[in-house]
């Protein structure tokens, strides 16, 4: 049975992943900041809750030994964790504020990935899912007939745009463990005020294909539910 463990999977997105992944008969833990809330998305769907904030190293690592000493290996980690960030004006963007975001989904799924390897490569077929996003790829935000050309959020695209090139290079430095990118589209959640047109389950297409692909399965790859993403 393949073991899968998900940051931010308390609700929306990551939610929605590890419920259809339990269906598929994967064996799920629930990794979330919040411990009741994390525990609540556990107890609903049937999966085991791991308490890991990904901004904090000593976390990352107690979250890992306690999966190291329950389940003993990760077949499939999937960087889900992520922010938003500030809603001001470009001109008000401080340091700091770009910080608070990278910290999270960027330098989170360093941090996770780092802790993780070693469990992950126990695994017959080790699988990273980095979730990241249109927003994060030149040539859908300046493609004048996608939504996404439309969206001025400076610190969140530049953070998914980051996050699709540390999936490249993890796919070209890891060659034991397959590294692709997913990209869940204008789905309707917290992050948008659920005003995206597509549902939390369409948005999670992508992922769940990667997170599900066998030993002859890609690396290295940007996909969405339709197929591969421009860059």
């Amino acid at each position: 049975m393949t073991t899968t463990f998900i940051t931010g999977a308390n609700k929306s997105l990551g939610y929605e992943t590890a419920r259809r992944l339990i269906e598929a008969g994967h064996t799920v833990l629930i990794g979330a900041r919040d411990p009741e809330r994390g525990q609540a998305a556990a107890d609903a769907l049937g999966a085991r809750f791991v308490q890991i904030d990904v901004t904090d190293d000593a976390s990352v690592a107690a979250a890992a030994a306690d999966i190291g000493a329950h389940e003993g290996f990760v077949d499939v980690l999937i960087n889900n964790a992520g922010v938003l960030g500030t809603h001001n004006p470009a001109d008000q963007i401080t340091a700091a504020d770009a910080g608070a975001v990278f910290e999270v989904n960027v330098i989170g799924i360093v941090r996770v990935t780092h802790a993780f390897l070693p469990l992950l490569r126990k695994s017959a077929n080790p699988v990273i899912v980095n979730v990241s996003s249109g927003m994060g790829s030149f040539a859908v935000t300046h493609d004048a007939e996608r939504v996404e050309s439309t969206v001025v959020t400076p610190l969140y695209t530049s953070s998914k745009a980051a996050v699709t090139m540390l999936t490249t290079q993890y796919a070209k430095a890891l060659t034991d463990v397959k590294v692709n990118a997913a990209d869940p589209g204008y789905t309707a959640t917290d992050f948008n005020g659920h005003s995206g047109p597509q549902t939390v389950t369409e948005g999670t297409d992508a992922i769940v294909e990667l997170a599900t692909i066998g030993a002859d399965g890609p690396t290295g790859t940007f996909r969405d539910r339709h197929g591969a993403m421009a860059w």
